[in-house]
């Protein structure tokens, strides 16, 4: 009767296994990701900036070479690749899961039984039976015990708890190869934008050295101005303390081109070394720039698609947390020789072999896995913040970068416009000054509003250029 009744019970379990089995196998629900925006700025025209090659995108063949050497060279770039080498071993670790294990065993040892205990009483009693021959007798009260040949373990995917890991496994390989591939669009931006700020440094130094060449000719002509009674000392002592300011920030420039040289040696990974340039700044800025359609930057923005593949890989973990409330099929099995005998081990008789299968399932302090899966879907959760974010930050810098651009090309117009008309005062206040109708102070007061409008000017078209820089890398361009 009890027989009958454990009997009875195996189908209720297996129909509740069953119905637990059916529930937690059915997909995660995942939260809804941020809707984006259909344009930028109002611009329809697909045909964006971010589609170019950068070796089509930057002009300048010196600045082309560096990008290639830096390519090569950059250590962050090359620290990236073997974060993917790392993540391809996780995909083999996955793979390897949902495979039987098989491993060679050689192995002795030997155990002494009491002789009060029913294995010591066994052996005693079992060597006067007379169906034992000499190879079968037991060595005596300390047993050795012989084996050699395979092991094997399998767990059988029955739920698709290890196809879901090897699956997330398998996606954060992708997005380690996303993640080389931002690290790449943002070092072509960090060495142009090292370049350029380069280039504009040499014109500032440029411009600083013309107007100390035009200073010390101020100051020898307010000299000979003294000596002919038309100026006093003062006007030499200020127009002196003037071309002394000036000549030190040539110094000052000087040293920001060695720090701005050595920080873009360390991106194309050269000791110290002058850079060859070019003298001018060569990149053409277009009259509009097309950033393109939202859905194209999406698409081709490393880091997005890096956030998506995170997205994709927490959500295969969520799953295989949920899976693992479920029993797990496991195969035992070895095959090999075990003897008490060393000298009988490789005999036939010797030969030995066992396969044991069973479902186990946690029914008792499931803890541990409860918390698993929290960890799981927090970290789903975190990973949809994080694609969000991704989105949101991309609309951002190409929105900031537009703008910047379109508001740096009307700065940069006022100060052409201004440029030219200080250095007419220039002129005008050196001619007046000669003919006794102007001062000496408004000859320094113009000599140094012309200097700080050129420097001036010379960062404007330095912004241009780097918000050009900033919106290509955030429209995703750069890597091919």
């Amino acid at each position: 009767m009890k027989t009958y009744k454990k009997a009875a019970k195996l189908p209720v379990i297996g129909l509740t296994l069953l119905l637990a089995g059916c529930k937690l196998t059915q997909p995660v629900e995942q939260s809804k990701r941020i809707d984006a925006p259909k344009t930028f700025a109002g611009q329809t025209d697909s045909t964006g900036i971010g589609n170019m090659q950068w070796r089509t995108f930057f002009q300048d063949q010196k600045l082309v070479a560096l990008i290639d050497t830096a390519l090569k060279n950059n250590l962050d770039l090359k620290m990236a690749v073997q974060r993917i080498e790392m993540s391809r071993s996780n995909i083999l670790a996955a793979q390897g899961a949902l495979l039987p294990s098989i491993s060679g065993d050689v192995s002795g040892g030997g155990r002494k039984f009491g002789d009060y205990t029913m294995d010591g009483v066994g052996n005693y009693d079992t060597n006067f039976s007379e169906n034992l021959n000499t190879d079968r007798r037991l060595p005596g009260p300390f047993m050795p015990d012989y084996f050699v040949g395979l092991r094997s373990a399998w767990e059988i995917d029955i739920w698709g708890k290890l196809k879901n890991q090897k699956k997330a496994a398998y996606t954060r390989f992708l997005a380690s190869e996303k993640a080389r591939q931002a690290i790449v669009t943002g070092l072509i931006a960090q060495v142009a934008t090292s370049y350029y700020e380069l280039l504009a440094l040499d014109t500032e130094l440029r411009i600083i050295q013309r107007n100390i060449a035009l200073q010390q000719s101020a100051v020898e002509t307010v000299k000979i101005q003294k000596e002919g009674g038309r100026a006093n000392e003062l006007g030499v002592q200020q127009l002196t303390a003037q071309l002394l300011n000036t000549q030190s920030l040539e110094f000052d420039v000087r040293q920001k081109i060695i720090a701005s040289e050595n920080s873009l040696n360390t991106l194309i990974g050269h000791f110290p070394e002058e850079i060859v340039r070019d003298t001018t700044l060569v990149q053409v800025l277009p009259d509009v720039v097309q950033a393109g359609i939202p859905s194209q930057m999406l698409k081709r923005r490393p880091d997005i698609q890096q956030a998506q593949l995170d997205l994709q890989a927490n959500y295969a973990d969520q799953q295989a947390a949920q899976l693992a409330f479920l029993p797990s099929l496991n195969i035992t099995a070895f095959l090999g020789f075990n003897a008490f005998k060393s000298s009988l081990l490789f005999s036939p008789g010797s030969m030995a072999y066992s396969a044991l299968g069973g479902l186990t399932a946690p029914l008792v302090n499931r803890k541990a896995l409860k918390g698993n899966q929290k960890r799981a879907e927090a970290a789903s959760l975190e990973a949809l913040y994080a694609y969000n974010k991704s989105v949101l930050t991309a609309f951002q810098e190409v929105s900031t970068s537009l703008k910047k651009l379109e508001n740096t090309k009307r700065i940069n117009e006022f100060k052409q416009q201004e440029v030219a008309t200080l250095r007419l005062a220039v002129t005008t206040s050196k001619d007046l000054f000669s003919t006794g109708y102007a001062t000496y102070l408004e000859i320094i007061a113009a000599q140094r509003s012309v200097l700080d409008a050129e420097l001036n000017l010379t960062n404007v078209r330095k912004e241009q250029l780097l918000a050009l820089i900033e919106l290509y890398r955030s429209l995703g361009g750069g890597w091919e």
